[in-house]
């Protein structure tokens, strides 16, 4: 085959395009996988290098889920209420979504809590003890139409706020 360069002769077809169109003088290997009897170190320690491009793999070796979780890796976690908020529905509904800030007690950071039920936010006051676990959306996402929340609150001040909202236990003193 003869494209125009000294070197075209040497490879195959199928490289024959990259001289032609681009009028590359050399062609870099593509393949640089380990070829031989004695490949095996090469061919694993590039499967080791190569794995952190892999993001699932970095996020699981280097514990990034647990350590961007408030909860720290936990189902639940017990926290101070410091304000009730309202939070808007996402688009198409239209609604007030009774929320709570809540600081946690294990590591102090702050976060946003769903009151479930109808008139749960009753029951619930300013330096109250809650306990909080995840709301159930996907991976640990924001549940339905509340945007940005990812918890909910089960219990106030060690009492069941479903209890609480069906009229089964009345609020306990603290």
């Amino acid at each position: 085959m003869n494209c125009g360069y000294a070197d075209c002769s040497r490879y195959s077809a199928e490289y024959a395009w990259a001289f032609t169109i681009i009028g590359i003088v050399k062609i870099l290997k593509v393949n640089q996988m380990g070829n031989g009897l004695y490949t095996a170190r090469k061919m694993k320690s590039d499967r080791q290098k190569f794995r952190w491009l892999d993001r699932g793999y970095k996020k699981r070796v280097l514990k990034l889920r647990e350590k961007s979780d408030p909860l720290e890796g936990s189902a639940q976690g017990r926290g101070i209420v410091l304000e009730k908020v309202g939070i808007e529905a996402k688009q198409p509904n239209s609604a007030i979504r009774k929320c709570v800030k809540v600081q946690l007690i294990k590591n102090g950071r702050q976060i946003t809590a769903f009151a479930v039920g109808d008139g749960a936010i009753n029951f619930i006051d300013e330096h109250d003890e809650v306990m909080i676990e995840g709301i159930g959306g996907r991976m640990g996402r924001s549940y339905g139409d509340i945007p940005g929340v990812r918890y909910k609150v089960i219990k106030v001040n060690n009492v069941s706020l479903d209890e609480m909202v069906r009229g089964r236990i009345d609020k306990p003193v603290r």
